[in-house]
């Protein structure tokens, strides 16, 4: 079985004349989520093998800020191609995972994380991810070439307003 973390990025600043979408950093509430779900996360015992992020300003700081919280030591994987990426794109970077990782984290951007989790599950629809959901996804597969489509089910669904 291996696992599989869509999490959308935390709360952005909103919209400044200087500032395009790319480079948005995280609001003051967006650094305060990451300490409260990474304690979530750490309650489950959840640590990934692998991180991979959008290379968006507010996906690494997401990321970097997880990492630190949870104490993930490993490097993080920064892929322009999260940028705002649809469930194809999402497929395709996980059919490419290397067998010996279990846990794997992609911080990413909203329609498409809802899309790809919506698209990986059998058994549930969730309407949207909110800011720093983390959606866990168990995959019934020995390598992550296997995945595809409807074979997820739904681990746990948690976000900052709900625990």
């Amino acid at each position: 079985m291996k696992y599989l973390y869509l999490i959308r990025h935390a709360k952005s600043k909103r919209n400044s004349k200087s500032a395009n979408d790319f480079d948005r950093g995280l609001s003051h509430r967006g650094k305060k989520a990451i300490v409260k779900m990474a304690h979530a996360l750490k309650t489950k015992k959840v640590m990934p093998d692998l991180i991979f992020s959008s290379s968006a300003k507010r996906t690494k700081m997401t990321a970097k800020g997880l990492a630190r919280e949870i104490g993930y030591k490993k490097k993080i994987i920064y892929l322009d191609d999260l940028y705002l990426a649809g469930p194809r794109t999402m497929l395709q970077i996980v059919q490419k995972i290397r067998k010996k990782h279990q846990n794997v984290f992609i911080i990413a951007h909203n329609p498409g994380t809802t899309d790809f989790a919506n698209k990986m599950t059998a058994d549930k629809t969730i309407e949207n991810i909110p800011t720093l959901g983390v959606v866990a996804l168990a995959l019934p597969v020995l390598k992550w070439q296997e995945c595809q489509y409807r074979i997820a089910g739904l681990h746990f669904f948690i976000y900052p307003k709900n625990i």
